[in-house]
Formats: C-alpha cells, structure tokens, sequence
C-alpha cells in the first residue's frame, strides 16, 4: 500500500490525497470520455459495474488515493462508492454532488443522459438520496455544474438550506462547468446569506487545453476555499486517444511519460490545486494516472505547455459534441 502526499482542502479539513478518484465513469454504462464504452466492455450489467468499481477502488486505495467523488447523476456511483466502503470497512473522504438527475435508465443510447435542477426541492430530495446510497454523510456536498443561468447562486432558498448543511460540518460548495466558470466562480466568492457564505469548496475543470479559471481559482484558495480539478485529461481528449497538440507530444518524448500523466501532473503544479481527480474506468489507466505524481513540471515545462491552450467557447463546443459511449 502507497502512502500519498496529503494536504488540508483549502483552510480547513478535511484533508485530501493530491490525487482523488472521480466515478463518472464508473457509475453508469454510458460516458462521453474518449473510448469509455470499450473501456468497460460488452458487459455493462449493474452487476458487472459494481464489480469492476469495486476492483478500481481497491486499486486507487491500494496506491494510497484517500479522496472519491460522486455524483447524485453518476448512474449508480454513490451506492457503488457506499457499497464498497461499507464492506471494506474503510474511513476516507467523500465528496458528491447535486443538481443533476440521471435519467438515461442504464442506457448509452439514452435520448436524455441527466436533467439539470438547481432549485431547493432537487436539493432537499437529493440530499437523503445521497445519505442512504453512501451509507455515510458526505465529506464535501457540490452544486452540480453551477452557472449564472441557473440562479442557484441567488436563490435565497437553496442558499438556506446550504447554510444549514454547513453549519452541520459538510463542507458545501460548487462545481462548474462551460466557458464561464470564473464568472460563475467570483459571483459564488461573493455569496452571503445574513452575512455568510456557506460555499467554500469549488471543483473546476482546468487542463492545458482550457485553463482560463485557473487565476480566479487561485483567488478561491488564496480566501480559504478547497479547489478540486477535475477533466485534467479533457475527458480523454489529453491521452494517447486524444488529438494532442505537438507541444505535449513534444515534451512526452522528452520526459518519457505520456499525455494523461503529462497533463495531471501540470493540474498537480498549480499551487492553488488541493487535489486533482483521475477519471480512470481501467486499471492500465489509473496506472497511467498515477505516474504523474512523479512528474515534477518546472516553468519551464509549464511554459513549453501554453501554446496547447484554446478558448473556452472553442473547447466547451468541442467537449459538447462528445458522443456518449
């Protein structure tokens, strides 16, 4: 058993490996990650998930990761998560999120994968739903995907209700998601509700292909908050099924390492990055993942990167017509 580097998310506990498992890929047959039905197989029963979850998370524990993360719309990713936990005995930290609703009815070909609700009833049945499938109270409980759209933000009800998860020491907070995350971000810095924010942990995608959060991320860490990168491997995109721009390429030959562990272990560079998930579905993967906890990326490492980067429209449009799988 490997003992990974630990830090506190963000000001406070809990405290997190640098490198967490995320379970959207796990949870339901169907993803939009690069090659993820093939990852799984002709099998793709409830029965065959919860095993090869089971047989993933005993190898992310075997390598030392101490955070996993959820979702109410991962399939059935928390009651995989409470299952294994609960039968192994095992005392970690856990993360969810809620706000979506999977509707794809365990299939890939599902008209409709997720429905999008951010209002207080979503919350206050989701809530219980999430307590009963991880057998245990969450460590951190997200937004799923927030945006100003929504007006999750300023809902006066939502945010109650927030504040009294809070107050019972679930570290609450939001996820994002489009080519607006930072906005959405500076508005969720500026909550208050009778004077208190009860946001105080952000997960985020950044990865050298979309990495226009990254200076308000690092606004959030520097007042307190955790931040959780997730799609360091842009869903695929950043592996070698990806197109991958020849800069990585470039200096994946000369580091001798390969585009996934490449692109988290630029994520694990960012100061303000508490942890960073792997969204592996294989072991051959999570190994990949896991060899970027020896990379060491200096600037001018980082600097050879930046050219990888594109817009966020140009990179939200592309991740939008991903095809599930």
């Amino acid at each position: 058993m490997t003992a990974l580097e630990t830090r506190l998310l963000g000001a406070n506990l809990p405290t997190v490996t640098r490198l967490g498992l995320g379970l959207a890929a796990l949870g339901r047959p169907g993803y939009i990650n690069v090659g993820h039905g093939a990852d799984l197989g002709p099998e793709k029963s409830v029965e065959a998930m919860r095993a090869n979850a089971h047989v993933m998370l005993d190898e992310a524990w075997a390598a030392g990761i101490r955070y996993f993360d959820a979702a109410r719309s991962y399939g059935l990713a928390e009651e995989f998560l409470g299952s294994w936990l609960a039968d192994r005995g095992y005392d970690t930290t856990v993360g969810s999120k809620w706000g979506y609703t999977y509707t794809a009815n365990w299939r890939t070909d599902a008209a409709q994968h997720e429905v999008k609700d951010h209002t207080r009833p979503t919350l206050e049945r989701q809530w219980p739903e999430t307590l009963a499938a991880l057998r245990r109270t969450p460590d951190l409980y997200l937004i799923h995907s927030a945006t100003l759209e929504t007006g999750v933000l300023d809902d006066l009800a939502v945010l109650a209700r927030l504040v009294e998860l809070a107050d019972s020491g679930v570290r609450v907070g939001l996820s994002l998601s489009g080519p607006a995350q930072a906005d959405t971000l500076q508005r969720a810095l500026d909550v208050r509700l009778d004077g208190v924010n009860p946001l105080s942990v952000v997960q985020a995608t950044w990865n050298l292909l979309e990495s226009s959060v990254g200076a308000a991320l690092a606004e959030a860490h520097a007042a307190g908050w955790g931040v959780v990168v997730k799609e360091a491997v842009a869903n695929g995109r950043l592996s070698a099924r990806g197109s991958v721009p020849q800069s990585i390429t470039d200096l994946c030959a000369r580091l001798h390492t390969t585009p996934d562990a490449l692109a988290l272990a630029a994520a694990l560079a960012q100061p303000w990055a508490d942890t960073v998930l792997s969204g592996a579905a294989t072991q051959q993967h999570l190994h990949s993942n896991l060899s970027a906890l020896n990379l060491k990326l200096g600037p001018e490492e980082l600097d050879a990167l930046q050219d990888a980067a594109q817009t966020p429209a140009a990179y939200w449009q592309e991740r939008a017509g991903m095809a599930w799988n």
